[in-house]
């Protein structure tokens, strides 16, 4: 009764064997299939992402150009807005500084009037003094006639003379008042006209420190310029993920399991002579079972 249950033990092992290594070789199959499918899928998301980083980095070299023009450009614009601004200020400036000589020169023709005026007027006014003592000399010249005409008509002797002394001496003392007056008045006009000329001279100096200074036209702006334009480094490519390969299950193993482990037990039932005899018979009582 051992040789039955020996072989059909040692024919199931080496079926099992068999079986092990088809469903290891299916396993090896859906792995492979599996590993070039992700590195199908790896391959796509590589040439996906490159492609990206390819847009991305022409976009990013448009919009800098972009950008580059639209700063110089604005920059030009300023420039020139700038530069207006600067010469109609110039302009407006020069037209302040020729109303400002303008009216200096108005000022110092008014001033020389003013004072014109001022020394006619003192003039004149001492032109009067020497009338008015002329005509006082005059009146003192008649009255020392007259004075010693009756000195001389009305009395005789000493008598007339301290009469003619006296009169003499009242002429003399008259005439002496009359010139330090004339004096006074001279030396008076000459004060103020020397105070006209030092206010005119004031005056002057005041309408010329008032007086704007000329106005210099400020050197042209710079004119922008464009910096260097910038340099770009196309993106790195990026590769396909590594993925790694798939361990591949042996499909030997299972058989050469299955076979070693009918073999011993056939060489335990039988002993290792007959063994191969052994196994074919073990193995046609297992077709007849099946049968």
């Amino acid at each position: 009764m051992a040789f039955p249950f020996a072989a059909i033990g040692a024919a199931t092992s080496v079926i099992g064997g068999i079986f092990g290594a088809s469903q290891a070789s299916s396993q090896n199959a859906k792995a492979e299939k599996n590993y070039k499918k992700q590195q199908k899928a790896a391959e796509e998301a590589a040439d996906l992402q490159n492609e990206y980083n390819q847009k991305v980095f022409a976009a990013d070299k448009q919009n800098y150009a972009n950008m580059r023009r639209y700063e110089y450009e604005t920059a030009v614009r300023q420039w020139k807005y700038n530069q207006s601004i600067q010469d109609f200020s110039y302009l407006q400036t020069v037209k302040q500084y020729g109303k400002s000589v303008e009216n200096t020169k108005n000022q110092l023709s008014y001033n020389s009037l003013a004072a014109q005026q001022a020394y006619e007027s003192e003039q004149s006014a001492l032109n009067e003094i020497y009338t008015e003592d002329a005509f006082n000399r005059q009146d003192l010249l008649v009255n020392q006639l007259q004075s010693q005409g009756q000195a001389q008509s009305g009395q005789a002797g000493r008598s007339r003379t301290k009469a003619l002394q006296s009169s003499l001496a009242e002429i003399g003392r008259n005439a002496a008042v009359m010139n330090a007056s004339l004096t006074s008045s001279v030396k008076q006009t000459d004060r103020n006209l020397r105070d006209i000329s030092m206010r005119r001279y004031g005056a002057d100096m005041q309408a010329r420190a008032s007086m704007m200074l000329e106005p210099e036209r400020l050197p042209d702006l710079l004119q922008p310029t464009q910096a260097p334009e910038r340099i770009f480094v196309e993106p790195m490519e990026v590769l396909p993920q590594a993925i790694g390969a798939p361990r591949q299950q042996s499909v030997f193993a299972p058989m050469i399991s299955g076979l070693t482990s009918g073999l011993s037990g056939l060489a335990n039932a039988y002993g290792p002579v007959d063994a191969p005899s052994a196994a074919a018979r073990a193995a046609g009582a297992y077709q007849n079972i099946k049968l």
